[in-house]
């Protein structure tokens, strides 16, 4: 009874809807990195490289007006029918709103951490907004910007959606790619979807107009194959809104989808007004899916036309009239309007110079292509792995055992790379690139040198640009310590430096970590190396840095320690990995919040000041 009413419900809806659905296109319902507004006069675009938004008029395609907010913006919305945005400024913690009119910022509300996707009620009183971490919602008052309610809706939320009656709010986990739902009236979880364990990088969520269906784009990462044609696949999957059927969940593969046509790191998807076209960009390939929305609850989605778009295309929109779609490429800096009927360019916009030098712009380029010369077979880049110099959250089976991946931040201070230190410089993936894993034809002409031996660096100009790239990740300080360190996180911090643990005999320096570029690093047996059946280089491993070790779980090279406290503990029974097993309950809190602090101040200047080297790629300095 409760699903045919739900069922009469959505039809309901559905033929109200679809009344309106050619005049009135309400702006902000699904998170994006760009949106329209209602009366379909602006395009706003969140700048994550300039830190700005830019303001377009579609009536002559022009950017008006960039307006700065911050480190890394990303999801943007339009308040209701207003010209006035939100944006989630996901590096400096905090929702920025402005006006985008007169490009004046309105105000500022500052959050925990990392606020990914907004998305705006269509009366515009009330945005709703992902934490990344530590994996929460938003309610935000507009009209005094101040935060209403919290949700804790699972780990590292990203995607975020309202449905069209705005009483479901709908969310999307960033690393399993599972969906929940929360009622809006009282905060509760509703329902949750569950797709296969190996679905990733799931940001964002769309939801159908008229009918109880939702999109999500995401990847399939198979951690037991290392080689790029078995490894990582692009979908997007349908989930049914209304049902409890084992078929609720499809997910949709788009590397077969057209042919056998690859495509590599879905992004964003949109609707038309009408619901009857889905649009899908794949910011690897660097192109578009148009697909045929099929009303058959089987096949759901139909592949009609291919479009080959800039680099780096992260956003899609399409107008309230569905005659134009707009697509943003981050790495062109632009946005490019299209016909919907031919699918030809209509306008192409910049929205923002190159905040980049031409190196790093190459290398950055680079790590985010999955097209030759880095990437044979279509379908992995380096960003497949470490999105934005993220952890994908994956533990691999690679050829020399388990391996966890490791975040990039901090690491042009903290040389050699990989767990098992077998290479000294970014140069030395060039063996990957060629390699199983990524095929490609290489950024090297002629024979390379093997890793730990003559230095790549010099030998190609992309090659060092990639690894510029790779070594300009920085990092943002935690945010367990914004007011200073906690009395727990006073005492940890005591614990960790004292003889007693020996954590900062390994873990020592700025960066919390005796790996450092220019000198022959250290390996250590943290009693970890036999844990693993299939591993063929250790027992002995390199010192991972701790900046950033609150929001990197899972723990150790074989990422079997799914947090801090059992890596101090059931992972550490001979303390080999400090010397923490006389440690009470209490003080192994303590460590704990010590750990979670970090960075609790910038380790730069005083790396700086102990003459460490930072590697930059090119050459170090």
């Amino acid at each position: 009874m409760r699903h045919a009413v739900k069922r009469i419900w959505w039809g309901l809806v559905s033929v109200v809807l679809c009344l309106f659905a050619n005049s009135l296109a309400m702006a902000g319902s699904s998170n994006s990195l760009m949106d329209l507004s209602t009366d379909g006069k602006l395009l706003a675009c969140s700048n994550r490289d300039s830190g700005t938004v830019s303001i377009v008029d579609l009536s002559t395609h022009k950017t008006l007006r960039e307006i700065p907010v911050g480190h890394y913006p990303e999801g943007i919305s339009f308040l209701g029918q207003t010209h006035m945005l939100a944006v989630a400024v996901y590096r400096d913690d905090v929702v920025v709103f402005v006006d985008g009119d007169s490009g004046k910022e309105l105000a500022r509300t500052a959050v925990f951490d990392e606020p990914y996707g907004v998305v705006s009620t269509q009366d515009g009183s009330r945005v709703f907004v992902t934490l990344d971490y530590p994996g929460q919602v938003l309610e935000i008052d507009t009209s005094t910007h101040q935060i209403t309610r919290t949700l804790d809706a699972g780990k590292s939320t990203r995607g975020i959606a309202l449905d069209p009656q705005e009483s479901r709010v709908y969310v999307t986990e960033y690393y399993t790619g599972i969906v929940r739902s929360f009622d809006r009236a009282t905060g509760q979880k509703v329902e949750e979807w569950v797709g296969s364990e190996q679905d990733n990088l799931a940001r964002q969520i769309v939801i159908h107009p008229t009918r109880p269906k939702a999109y999500i784009p995401h990847q399939r990462s198979r951690t037991s194959v290392a080689q790029g044609a078995g490894s990582i696949f692009p979908y997007v999957s349908i989930v049914d809104l209304d049902s409890k059927a084992e078929t609720r969940r499809k997910r949709m593969q788009m590397d077969s989808f057209n042919g056998t046509y690859v495509v590599a790191n879905p992004w964003e998807v949109a609707l038309s007004p009408d619901a009857k076209r889905l649009y899908v960009v794949f910011s690897g390939t660097d192109d578009l899916f148009e697909c045929e929305v099929l009303d058959d609850n089987y096949r759901e989605i139909r592949h009609e036309r291919t479009l080959e778009l800039g680099s780096n295309p992260r956003a899609v929109k399409v107008t309230a009239d569905g005659k134009s779609l707009f697509v943003y490429n981050a790495l062109d800096f632009n946005v490019v309007e299209y016909d919907t009927r031919t699918l030809r360019p209509l306008a192409t916009i910049p929205v923002c110079e190159s905040p980049l030098n031409e190196e790093t712009l190459t290398g950055k380029r680079l790590f985010y292509s999955a097209n030759q010369p880095m990437v044979g077979r279509r379908w992995i880049s380096c960003s497949s792995c470490h999105p934005d110099g993220d952890s994908d959250g994956r533990v691999w089976q690679q050829p020399e055992g388990l391996r966890d991946t490791q975040p990039m931040y901090g690491l042009a201070w903290t040389h050699p790379l990989h767990w098992s230190a077998d290479r000294d410089e970014v140069q030395d993936f060039e063996h990957t690139i060629r390699g199983p894993l990524m095929q490609g034809r290489g950024l090297v002409r002629g024979a390379i040198h093997a890793s730990l031996e003559k230095p790549n660096q010099g030998l190609s100009k992309e090659l060092d640009a990639l690894a510029v790239y790779t070594n300009s990740h920085t990092f943002a300080l935690s945010p367990h310590a914004k007011q200073g360190l906690s009395e727990a996180a006073k005492r940890g911090k005591t614990l960790f430096f004292s003889d007693a643990t020996s954590c900062a005999k390994c873990h020592s320096g700025p960066f919390f970590s005796d790996s450092q570029p220019g000198k022959s690093s250290p390996m250590h047996d943290v009693g970890t190396g036999h844990s693993d059946d299939t591993e063929k280089l250790g027992p002995m491993y390199d010192t991972p840095t701790l900046i950033g070790v609150y929001r990197s779980a899972p723990y150790l090279h074989h990422g079997k320690a799914k947090t801090l406290e059992e890596v101090l503990t059931t992972f550490n029974p001979d303390n080999k990995h400090g010397t923490t097993q006389q440690l009470t309950s209490a003080q192994i809190s303590d460590l704990v919040e010590f750990l979670k602090a970090l960075p609790y101040e910038d380790p730069v200047p005083q790396a700086k000041h102990a003459g460490l080297i930072e590697v930059r790629g090119s050459a170090a300095r």
